[in-house]
Protein backbone atom coordinates (compact mmCIF):
# COMPACT_ATOMS: atom_id res chain seq x y z
CA UNK A 1 0.00 0.00 0.00
CA UNK A 2 2.90 2.54 1.25
CA UNK A 3 4.46 1.75 -2.74
CA UNK A 4 1.29 2.61 -4.87
CA UNK A 5 1.02 6.08 -2.30
CA UNK A 6 4.45 6.93 -2.69
CA UNK A 7 4.69 6.08 -6.31
CA UNK A 8 1.00 8.01 -7.38
CA UNK A 9 0.96 10.93 -4.36
CA UNK A 10 -2.81 10.47 -4.43
CA UNK A 11 -4.28 10.71 -1.49
CA UNK A 12 -6.15 6.83 -0.73
CA UNK A 13 -9.34 6.26 0.75
CA UNK A 14 -9.65 2.19 1.81
CA UNK A 15 -12.37 -0.04 3.15
CA UNK A 16 -13.24 -3.69 3.44
CA UNK A 17 -12.61 -5.93 6.22
CA UNK A 18 -11.07 -3.44 8.76
CA UNK A 19 -12.02 -4.50 11.77
CA UNK A 20 -9.68 -4.27 14.52
CA UNK A 21 -7.54 -1.60 15.81
CA UNK A 22 -4.36 -2.69 14.78
CA UNK A 23 -4.97 -3.30 10.90
CA UNK A 24 -6.45 0.39 10.78
CA UNK A 25 -3.49 1.81 12.75
CA UNK A 26 -1.27 -0.11 10.34
CA UNK A 27 -3.01 1.17 7.30
CA UNK A 28 -3.34 5.47 8.10
CA UNK A 29 0.91 4.15 9.06
CA UNK A 30 1.27 3.35 5.48
CA UNK A 31 -0.02 6.79 4.15
CA UNK A 32 -3.58 5.84 3.52
CA UNK A 33 -5.65 9.10 4.13
CA UNK A 34 -9.11 7.72 5.23
CA UNK A 35 -10.32 4.45 6.28
CA UNK A 36 -13.80 3.26 5.65
CA UNK A 37 -15.44 1.59 8.09
CA UNK A 38 -19.00 -0.89 7.54
CA UNK A 39 -19.42 -3.36 9.37
CA UNK A 40 -17.41 -2.89 12.20
CA UNK A 41 -20.07 0.03 12.99
CA UNK A 42 -22.54 -2.36 13.58
CA UNK A 43 -20.66 -5.37 15.32
CA UNK A 44 -18.27 -3.05 17.28
CA UNK A 45 -19.34 0.27 18.01
CA UNK A 46 -16.51 1.07 20.83
CA UNK A 47 -13.72 -0.02 18.20
CA UNK A 48 -15.47 2.98 15.64
CA UNK A 49 -15.34 5.32 18.59
CA UNK A 50 -11.84 4.39 19.81
CA UNK A 51 -10.33 5.18 16.10
CA UNK A 52 -12.63 8.57 15.98
CA UNK A 53 -11.18 9.69 19.10
CA UNK A 54 -7.53 8.50 17.98
CA UNK A 55 -7.83 9.53 14.01
CA UNK A 56 -10.59 11.77 13.76
CA UNK A 57 -10.90 13.23 9.97
CA UNK A 58 -9.45 9.67 8.73
CA UNK A 59 -12.39 7.89 9.54
CA UNK A 60 -15.72 7.55 7.75
CA UNK A 61 -18.80 5.15 7.65
CA UNK A 62 -20.08 3.75 5.00
CA UNK A 63 -23.52 3.26 5.60
CA UNK A 64 -24.85 0.20 2.97
CA UNK A 65 -28.89 -0.26 2.36
CA UNK A 66 -30.79 -1.51 0.64
CA UNK A 67 -34.59 -0.84 1.07
CA UNK A 68 -33.65 1.79 3.98
CA UNK A 69 -31.97 -0.86 5.84
CA UNK A 70 -28.65 -1.16 5.90
CA UNK A 71 -26.83 -4.37 5.13
CA UNK A 72 -23.07 -5.46 6.20
CA UNK A 73 -20.45 -8.11 4.74
CA UNK A 74 -19.90 -7.05 1.41
CA UNK A 75 -23.92 -6.21 1.11
CA UNK A 76 -24.67 -10.28 1.90
CA UNK A 77 -26.46 -9.93 5.10
CA UNK A 78 -29.06 -7.68 5.96
CA UNK A 79 -30.19 -6.08 9.31
CA UNK A 80 -33.02 -4.06 10.65
CA UNK A 81 -31.17 -0.90 11.40
CA UNK A 82 -31.98 1.97 9.58
CA UNK A 83 -30.23 4.07 7.48
CA UNK A 84 -31.24 7.18 10.01
CA UNK A 85 -31.01 5.08 13.07
CA UNK A 86 -27.14 4.57 12.10
CA UNK A 87 -26.31 7.66 10.78
CA UNK A 88 -27.12 9.33 13.97
CA UNK A 89 -25.81 6.76 16.11
CA UNK A 90 -22.32 7.27 14.56
CA UNK A 91 -22.48 11.04 15.10
CA UNK A 92 -22.32 10.55 18.54
CA UNK A 93 -19.74 8.15 18.72
CA UNK A 94 -17.70 11.05 16.71
CA UNK A 95 -17.83 9.88 12.95
CA UNK A 96 -16.70 12.40 10.66
CA UNK A 97 -18.29 11.47 7.40
CA UNK A 98 -20.41 9.62 6.14
CA UNK A 99 -20.59 7.17 2.87
CA UNK A 100 -24.21 6.32 1.83
CA UNK A 101 -24.77 3.69 -1.23
CA UNK A 102 -28.60 2.71 -1.99
CA UNK A 103 -26.97 -1.06 -3.21
CA UNK A 104 -29.97 -1.59 -5.09
CA UNK A 105 -28.95 1.37 -7.69
CA UNK A 106 -25.27 0.74 -7.48
CA UNK A 107 -23.72 -0.04 -10.70
CA UNK A 108 -27.39 0.39 -12.44
CA UNK A 109 -27.08 3.89 -13.71
CA UNK A 110 -30.56 4.19 -13.53
CA UNK A 111 -30.35 7.54 -10.99
CA UNK A 112 -29.44 7.51 -7.29
CA UNK A 113 -32.33 7.59 -4.22
CA UNK A 114 -32.57 11.07 -3.76
CA UNK A 115 -35.17 10.87 -1.62
CA UNK A 116 -33.24 9.05 1.19
CA UNK A 117 -30.48 11.27 0.30
CA UNK A 118 -32.51 14.50 1.04
CA UNK A 119 -33.48 12.52 4.47
CA UNK A 120 -30.28 11.33 4.99
CA UNK A 121 -28.32 15.06 4.73
CA UNK A 122 -31.84 16.67 6.47
CA UNK A 123 -31.33 14.16 9.62
CA UNK A 124 -27.43 14.57 10.18
CA UNK A 125 -24.91 17.60 10.71
CA UNK A 126 -22.12 15.22 9.45
CA UNK A 127 -21.36 15.46 5.64
CA UNK A 128 -22.03 12.67 3.65
CA UNK A 129 -21.35 11.56 0.43
CA UNK A 130 -23.12 9.79 -2.21
CA UNK A 131 -22.95 6.80 -4.47
CA UNK A 132 -25.14 4.58 -6.27
CA UNK A 133 -26.96 4.98 -9.49
CA UNK A 134 -25.23 8.43 -10.50
CA UNK A 135 -24.65 8.34 -14.37
CA UNK A 136 -25.64 12.28 -15.44
CA UNK A 137 -23.84 16.02 -14.62
CA UNK A 138 -28.02 16.43 -13.51
CA UNK A 139 -27.57 13.80 -10.78
CA UNK A 140 -24.55 15.49 -9.81
CA UNK A 141 -26.29 18.80 -9.66
CA UNK A 142 -29.07 17.17 -7.47
CA UNK A 143 -27.25 15.89 -5.09
CA UNK A 144 -25.34 19.40 -4.59
CA UNK A 145 -27.90 20.78 -3.99
CA UNK A 146 -29.03 18.63 -1.39
CA UNK A 147 -26.04 19.81 0.48
CA UNK A 148 -23.83 16.34 0.28
CA UNK A 149 -20.39 17.11 0.18
CA UNK A 150 -19.41 14.74 -2.42
CA UNK A 151 -20.02 11.62 -5.10
CA UNK A 152 -18.22 8.62 -5.10
CA UNK A 153 -18.75 8.00 -9.17
CA UNK A 154 -18.06 4.20 -10.55
CA UNK A 155 -19.70 2.77 -13.56
CA UNK A 156 -20.93 6.13 -14.89
CA UNK A 157 -16.91 7.02 -15.53
CA UNK A 158 -16.12 3.61 -17.08
CA UNK A 159 -19.55 3.76 -19.88
CA UNK A 160 -18.79 7.62 -20.50
CA UNK A 161 -22.06 8.52 -19.24
CA UNK A 162 -20.44 10.84 -16.97
CA UNK A 163 -16.99 12.66 -18.55
CA UNK A 164 -14.71 13.14 -15.24
CA UNK A 165 -13.07 16.71 -16.63
CA UNK A 166 -16.44 17.93 -17.36
CA UNK A 167 -18.08 17.02 -13.71
CA UNK A 168 -15.04 18.42 -12.25
CA UNK A 169 -15.12 21.71 -13.95
CA UNK A 170 -18.69 21.75 -13.23
CA UNK A 171 -18.58 21.14 -9.82
CA UNK A 172 -15.04 21.14 -8.31
CA UNK A 173 -12.97 18.51 -7.08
Amino acid sequence: MGAIIKQTGLLIELGGGIRQEKVAESLLSQGVSRLILGTAAIENRELVRRLCQKFAEAIAVSLDARDCKIVTCGWQKNTPIEVLQLSREMAEVGVSRLIYTDIRRDGTLTGPNFDMIERLIAGTNTPVLVAGGISKLEHLRSIKELGAEGVIIGKALYTGDINLREAIVSFGT
